[in-house]
């Protein structure tokens, strides 16, 4: 017999309310009653859906049941803040915004929250701020973990010298067109990946939905900050871990994420958080799932499904560009930051750690800090500061909104700091000019105890999204 294919409009045809309820229904029949009819499957619901007190005390159809029966008011009340928020550390204090920080305030008064820290170049985002590090007791917040999910830099460094970029130029931005997409563009061919083979993919009904614009989009990037650039890679440390000799080599940085399977996962958890976990209205985006929670456990897997197609995106990115350059890499470097991990603090206590635009810098974890088009990124290795909840900066942070950034500078006054710098620009636009950022000098200075720096990352040919 071949399995079951059930889909929520089934569901709403026989009367049930839009909702996790519909949800709940679809997967459990998917899970307990693949073998079985459309038919018998839709008899049973229906009967569920007249009488669910009957179904109470059932292991699996217990749980449609439910979620039919109307919860006591008290259940949908608002959720209280704590009176006060936990301190938490702040590194860099003078170059945030007021905004980031009334954010991290809310966020510590959560009672879910249990610790927190704020990296250097925090600035405001929705929910928790971006640069903002969250530790909660069993709870996830998809606005903590951010709309980009699993967003990384990648870096390959290839055994080249700087004179290769001078000599090439033209060559290499040709490359660069040729072989990245930005926006809503994507590929006409787009290669095919493991990823896709997921369980994920057959086992949550929404992640499924979702299958056919991830492998269109694979191998792609964002618009806004997102990038693909050449670049030279200086090594500045003897004892680096990728055996390099100190010198230039180099190399090719890009940044993206998730694309828009990430954000669909994103805005879809985020509804369901919101309409389960009624918060004060300055806290309504740090709505949070329970990981004891099916709609928790599945956030959490689509979570770690996005991070790793982001992942996958990178792969192709680099491969493509390898291919055309006719080089392998000689060393690799990636991370990546808008997610959450399962850690432990020094106390034991286990934890979920959403690091929203900020750089995982445990012990010896290597990574990538970015600066502008024009500013160097650095190569860095953590050094486990439990104060920070091993957590640094994912880049400088925007010192300007896209729209302060567009209305300060012009095309002209872009371009002749691109040339005084020796970058061309392919694509971008005024919002991401070096202005709109924080100095990342002063950014690396203010997490001296966070990050080793092992080397530096300088832009020449930087590709983006027009």
């Amino acid at each position: 017999m071949a399995k079951l294919k059930i889909r929520g409009k089934d569901l709403i045809k026989l009367g049930y309310p839009e909702g996790r309820a519909i949800g709940m229904a679809v997967n459990m029949m998917l899970k307990h009653f693949k073998r079985s009819s459309l038919k018998d499957v839709l008899e049973i619901l229906k009967k569920i859906l007249e009488h669910p007190d009957l179904y109470l005390d059932d292991d699996v159809l217990g749980r449609i049941a439910a979620e039919l029966i109307e919860k006591p008011e008290s259940e949908n009340q608002e959720i209280p803040l704590s009176d006060e928020s936990i301190t938490y550390k702040i590194y860099g204090a003078q170059g945030i915004e007021p905004g980031a920080s009334k954010q991290m305030d809310t966020a510590m008064r959560l009672p879910v929250t249990r610790k927190g820290a704020l990296m250097p170049d925090a600035h405001q985002g929705y929910g928790l701020p971006i640069g903002g590090v969250l530790a909660t007791e069993n709870a996830i917040i998809p606005y903590g973990v951010g709309m980009d999910i699993g967003c990384r830099m990648a870096l390959t460094i290839y055994d080249l010298s700087p004179g290769f970029l001078k000599r090439e130029r033209h060559q290499l931005k040709t490359i660069l067109k040729d072989n990245t997409k930005f926006g809503f563009n994507s590929f006409d061919k787009p290669m095919d990946d493991a990823i896709f083979e997921r369980k994920e993919f057959k086992e949550i009904p929404f992640v499924s939905g979702l299958k056919s614009k991830a492998f269109s989009q694979i191998g792609s990037s964002g618009s806004g900050n997102h990038f693909v650039e050449f670049g030279v890679v200086e090594i500045t440390d003897a004892e680096n871990e990728f055996g390099l000799p100190v010198g230039e080599y180099v190399g090719i940085l890009s940044h993206s994420g998730s694309r828009g399977f990430g954000a669909n996962i994103a805005r879809h958890y985020t509804k369901l958080a919101m309409e389960k976990c009624l918060l004060p209205k300055e806290a309504k985006n740090l709505a949070w799932l329970d990981l004891d929670t099916e709609a928790g456990q599945e956030y959490w897997l689509a979570m770690n499904l996005a991070g790793d197609y982001a992942s996958a995106c990178h792969d192709h990115i680099h491969h493509r560009l390898s291919k055309a350059l006719g080089e392998n890499h000689i060393a690799k470097i990636e991370n990546h930051h808008n997610f959450a991990w399962k850690e432990k603090l020094e106390d034991g206590r286990d934890v979920v750690v959403h690091r929203k635009g900020a750089t995982p810098a445990g012990k010896g974890v290597l990574g990538i800090i970015p600066g502008s088009m024009t500013a160097p990124g650095f190569i860095v290795r953590g050094k486990g500061n439990i104060t920070s909840l091993n957590s640094a900066s994912h880049g400088a942070g925007r010192l300007m909104s896209r729209t302060k950034a567009k209305n300060s500078i012009t095309a002209s006054e872009l371009k002749k700091i691109l040339k005084n710098e020796g970058v061309d620009l392919i694509g971008g636009g005024l919002d991401e000019a070096p202005i709109a950022y924080k100095n990342i000098h002063e950014v690396m200075k203010a997490q001296n105890d966070l990050v080793d720096v092992l080397g530096k990352f300088f832009p020449k040919i930087v590709r983006m999204a027009k």
